[in-house]
């Protein structure tokens, strides 16, 4: 049995839009003409299938769950599975109070996988792009071990925390963002056509003009005959750096000069560190391996350098070496992390440890994020009032100058 989407058109000719279950399409069709309903097109559910591109082309992602509805996917199954609802009926209520057509495929299919008699983590595996290796494996290790319902609590925790600090970084960025924003618009609109009106005065008087004035106008002038070249050959920067980036070589060496920068290498330590220990948390307490455990979490860390240095780590312990000792060979991990770290291999609560780690880095990250913003606002906005200023000065000198000669 499958999950299957249709069109189709109901007695009065109207189109209407679902997912149905069924084992074949032509069973679907036929299950659709039962209902009085004339089908035009049935698809099986399943994701995106593109052809392999090149690692180097541009491409548009998979459809898949977004964050905030993973979050409140998984929430939603941990409630249902813990009153002891089977997964199968937990998928298919959920699926039904979901408002978004993307949802209702995603678990109808999934679910249809369920009744076949596959796992729910084999199932989850049919949309890679919306459930996670750590997602799938902590289902699986939770099926195996009895305790599904507390592992999807923690998925449910995990997913929402992440969630939550996403908003809170995408919050704090947005303000000064557009003040940036404004203050760039409010230069060029000063300088391309409030300055050319101004000057305008002083032409034909044949009076010498202060270095200001004529490096405003000179400035005025570049950005009037070649600002939209500038902005262009900016725009085309960009692309051409991000396809530079998008090569290994490139992409590392970038991640490394970012963990090497003052004030951006600690955030970028500290993010990297707490999506590691959060997801080798979650699933060393959900009882899957610690070195399954790393493979996984190496995925998770966007840093180059330090997902190298996790799966590094990783060739150690298979060797029997210590997961803090390992990880500390790098260098990269704060030592808060790894003194957390031993105390729970020896104590044995490693899982606990991990996600202690990670609380107190994500806590360091919102910390350091929004310290930065307080200083960048009042920078920004002295920095706007110095522009300003200097157009006003470069405006006022000759005229001063010419009170003087007039006296």
């Amino acid at each position: 049995m499958a999950a299957y989407e249709y069109t189709a058109l109901d007695e009065k000719g109207k189109k209407r839009k679902g997912i149905i279950e069924g084992d074949t399409a032509k069973h679907v069709r036929s299950q659709l003409r039962g209902q009085n309903l004339s089908p035009l097109s049935v698809t099986e559910v399943q994701e995106s299938k593109r052809p392999r591109k090149s690692k180097h082309s541009f491409s548009l992602p998979a459809r898949g769950l977004d964050a905030a509805s993973l979050a409140l996917v998984t929430r939603q199954l941990a409630t249902l599975v813990r009153s002891g609802m089977p997964i199968e009926s937990t998928l298919d209520v959920v699926a039904r109070q979901s408002e978004k057509q993307s949802i209702r495929r995603v678990l109808v299919s999934v679910r249809a996988k369920v009744l076949e008699g596959h796992s729910l983590e084999s199932g989850l595996g049919e949309f890679p792009g919306s459930f996670s290796d750590l997602y799938r494996a902590t289902v699986g290790a939770g099926e195996k071990s009895g305790h599904l319902d507390h592992v999807l609590e923690r998925l449910a925790d995990h997913t929402e925390a992440q969630q939550a600090l996403r908003q809170k970084i995408i919050m704090a960025l947005f303000y000064p963002a557009m003040l940036t924003v404004m203050a760039v618009l409010v230069t060029v609109a000063l300088m391309t056509y409030v300055v050319p009106e101004v000057v305008q005065v002083f032409e034909g008087i044949g009076q010498e003009l202060p270095p200001l004035t004529v490096g405003m106008i000179a400035t005025s002038d570049l950005l009037r005959d070649y600002g939209l070249y500038m902005l262009l050959a900016l725009f085309a920067g960009g692309i051409a750096f991000r396809q530079l980036i998008s090569y290994p070589g490139p992409r590392k060496n970038y991640h490394r000069m970012l963990i090497r920068l003052p004030v951006i290498g600690r955030l970028v330590k500290a993010l990297n560190t707490a999506q590691f220990a959060r997801t080798l948390g979650i699933l060393t307490s959900s009882g899957v391996a610690v070195l399954e455990g790393m493979l996984i979490s190496a995925q998770v860390v966007s840093n180059l350098p330090m997902r190298e240095a996790v799966t590094e780590a990783a060739k150690k312990v298979r060797e029997g070496g210590g997961l803090s000792a390992s990880l500390d060979a790098s260098r990269l991990f704060p030592p808060m992390t790894l003194s957390l770290i031993a105390s729970g291999e020896s104590s044995g609560n490693l899982g606990e440890m991990l996600e202690r780690s990670a609380d107190n880095h994500e806590r360091e990250v919102e910390s350091s994020i929004t310290t930065v913003m307080g200083l960048f606002e009042p920078l920004l906005i002295l920095l706007m009032g110095g522009l300003v200023l200097t157009i006003v000065l470069a405006i006022l000198l000759p005229i001063f100058d010419l009170n003087q000669l007039v006296q």
